[in-house]
């Protein structure tokens, strides 16, 4: 028997970088388009988003935002929901679902521009089709409408930004998605780590003028401070905690105790810091500037995911789409099959034991969780490859892969779009 050659990655990327056909477009819009309009059709739709325009609601009529305790966001939030407040229940119904689609979906296309990547390539058509299909997290955030799809949207754009060296338009874009919510908060350590000062200003002014604004707008403002935080401190309570997937809420429910559980995760963020700071130091690593943006990126927020109360499944949304693009370089995590193995607990198409799908759904979130972190901690911190140069022999021209329109050389500047 003739056993096939096995295919090297650069044949892989070369095979993912071509046109897709019509077909795949076909089917890839088929699929955003069902979990979007399905999600329309179900009673629970954008059950998250609600607790937002009912902040927006109660401005409006002169009460303030944070008598409801699940209301966590900053006042800001409060004035970007009010638009929302103003639509007619029956259009919200319809152009949620369709927005949390196109969010997630610019995250996307940021990604792919970051790592010049073809918006027409497979990866690109059949990429973003199979991974809102199969990846649970993508059709629980559809389907609840959290905001999480606004910072899944900016931190791609943002490493767009920095990466074109447009480090006050990124700041900008951080401190909306803050103003929105909160969750990009950690990512001013990537503008200190660059010294970019000025970007980071706008980070943090736009989001505290903006909430300045919403403050003056309502009554009590001071309840954020005196209700509100103390309540999300705290971890919310049993309400969220059969979703919370920080290992400082799941490791107790496994009848680890609650001091280890702290000290675990504590440990982690801060091996994640520490990989943080070496991976920016490594400048001449595999997979050029962009990959070190994305990948200094997703280890801050993985990092504050493993310490954050509560942490739901949906927040590795704001950095998987960087990670899968990040595939097309060498080097990158997206390359091991660990990586992979890590998204497993998450996926759609896998029939969990009830058990496991329902309340504690959490367990599973964390597997995901503390797997790309370790993954990524990994990676940084091993030691330096062994670089082999070209196999040559007598007679014969150097033998190398084919240079892929993605590989950050001097040349491989142009995409094609």
């Amino acid at each position: 028997m003739k056993w096939d050659r096995p295919v090297s990655a650069g044949r892989r990327v070369d095979w993912l970088l071509r046109p897709a056909p019509r077909s795949w477009r076909a089917v890839s819009l088929v699929i955003l388009l069902s979990i979007a309009l399905s999600t329309s059709l179900r009673a629970n739709w954008g059950s998250d988003n609600a607790f937002v325009v009912k902040a927006a609601d109660a401005l409006l009529s002169g009460a303030s935002p944070y008598e409801d305790k699940r209301f966590l966001y900053l006042p800001s939030a409060v004035i970007m929901a009010v638009p929302e407040a103003l639509l007619p229940h029956w259009a919200l119904r319809w152009l949620l679902p369709l927005g949390m689609t196109a969010l997630i979906g610019a995250g996307w296309w940021a990604a792919l521009r970051l790592f010049s990547v073809p918006v027409r390539s497979r990866l690109a058509v059949g990429g973003f089709g199979l991974f809102a299909l199969a990846y649970k997290p993508y059709l629980n955030l559809v389907l609840i409408g959290n905001w999480t799809a606004i910072s899944a949207a900016a931190l791609p754009l943002a490493l767009l930004l920095a990466h074109r060296r447009r480090w006050a338009a990124a700041g900008l874009v951080v401190g909306l998605a803050i103003a929105c919510k909160p969750m990009l908060v950690p990512i001013g350590l990537l503008f200190v780590l660059a010294r970019q000062w000025r970007g980071l200003a706008v980070a943090v002014l736009v989001p505290v003028a903006v909430s300045l604004a919403g403050a003056l707008m309502m009554p009590s403002p001071t309840l954020f401070f005196t209700k509100t935080l103390p309540f999300l401190f705290q971890g919310q309570d049993a309400y969220a905690l059969p979703w919370d997937a920080s290992p400082i809420a799941v490791l107790p429910r496994m009848g680890v105790p609650q001091p280890v559980a702290v000290l675990l995760a504590g440990a982690g963020a801060l091996g994640g810091l520490w990989a943080v700071w070496v991976r920016w130091r490594r400048t001449d690593g595999p997979g050029g500037d962009e990959l070190r943006l994305a990948e200094t990126a997703c280890m801050v927020m993985l990092a504050a995911f493993l310490v954050s109360r509560p942490s739901f499944d949906h927040y590795l949304l704001v950095v998987l789409p960087l990670l899968i693009v990040s595939g097309v370089r060498e080097g990158s995590a997206a390359r091991s099959p660990w990586f992979w193995l890590a998204l497993v607990p998450q996926l759609a198409l896998v029939p969990w034991p009830a058990e496991l799908a329902h309340k504690r759904r959490a367990f599973r979130d964390m597997a995901a969780l503390c797997g790309l972190a370790a993954l990524l901690v990994r990676r940084t911190l091993r030691s330096s490859r062994v670089i082999l140069g070209p196999v040559t022999t007598a007679g014969s021209p150097p033998r190398t892969e084919p240079e892929c329109a993605a590989e950050p050389a001097a040349s491989a500047s142009r995409t094609a779009f």
